[in-house]
């Protein structure tokens, strides 16, 4: 197929598309694209329906809750952008309906357009598929080669991480949502195995789901790693202060009392299923195999003790 004009629901695939270098092409973006920066300036097509940057995690919780209990949109669709932005490629997504623009919009997106995009979907539940993912677009795009040059680079950068695991691994337990508290699924459960640790509680492939503190508390995990889900290193820092780091019951875990909490960007590397995740996965490596990866470089500011 010949594409001239791409709108991306899924800020990953926005990132993806840099990457091929096809920015040009691309004449619609949600409000969450904000990587590389220039994205931006892209004309936004969907924008959401929470104000989180006002928000607490328990606030945004609850809206989100309310939101889809009332059948109502957490994302919203501009319909005006959309049709300037005439796009004869959507890139969209089925992973999450909390996390990007879903089905309907899609669907909404077809109905108004005058003239019917191929849509692609993003659907991916572990690295494997992120990086399947890749070809999938880069085959659209016409651009096979890049994406193999794209896919090769990453899965090297894999194996570097898996080539030098050891047997003596920490239990893990990465938590998504503060409050109330939510697993991280899909990719992440992979992601800590890879980097030298025991995953617990949640497993490839899966959902994030409702976590209570019992659970946690039987996991009894070395290293609790916080990442929830579109937040940075240091809001992510600043729901742990407000939430937890006066709790009794929190502080009475072993992680906590030996200081293995960390706070990690999870917007950037964590929450989509971008090429990105393996930066993250690297990130993962420092923090669960300090000594054993002491000298892979890592960007700044991308993880904290908390």
């Amino acid at each position: 197929m010949s594409v001239k004009r791409i709108v991306s629901f899924l800020p990953s695939a926005t990132e993806l598309l840099y990457e091929f270098g096809v920015q040009d092409m691309l004449y619609g973006v949600t409000h969450e694209c904000k990587h590389p920066p220039d994205a931006t300036s892209k004309l936004k097509v969907i924008r959401s329906a929470i104000k989180s940057n006002e928000l607490t995690s328990k606030e945004i919780d609850a809206i989100t809750c309310q939101l889809l209990k009332d059948d109502k949109d957490i994302f919203i669709l501009d319909e005006k952008n959309l049709k300037d932005a005439n796009p004869d490629l959507i890139i969209s997504q089925e992973t999450c309906e909390v996390c990007a623009a879903y089905t309907n919009h899609v669907n909404n997106a077809i109905e108004i357009l005058e003239k019917r995009p191929t849509v692609v979907s993003m659907n991916p539940h572990n690295l494997h598929e992120i990086i399947d993912s890749v070809r999938k677009v880069g085959k659209i795009l016409e651009k096979e080669s890049k994406a193999k040059e794209i896919t090769d680079s990453l899965e090297n950068r894999i194996q570097n991480i898996q080539k030098r695991s050891t047997n003596k691994k920490p239990k893990v337990l990465a938590i998504e949502w503060i409050d109330p508290f939510f697993t991280a699924g899909h990719w992440i459960p992979e992601m800590i195995e890879i980097a030298g640790g025991i995953n617990m509680i949640s497993k490839v492939g899966e959902h994030s789901r409702r976590l209570n503190f019992q659970e946690i508390k039987q996991a009894e995990p070395d290293i609790i790693i916080m990442m929830p889900c579109g937040f940075d290193t240091s809001r992510v820092i600043l729901e742990y202060n407000i939430t937890l780091k006066e709790n009794h019951d929190w502080n009475s875990l072993k992680a906590v009392k030996n200081k293995q909490v960390f706070a990690v960007d999870a917007n950037s590397f964590f929450s989509k299923p971008s090429i990105r995740t393996i930066d993250g996965l690297e990130i993962l490596a420092k923090i669960i195999q300090p000594k054993i990866f002491q000298d892979l470089k890592i960007e700044e500011n991308t993880y904290s003790h908390i």
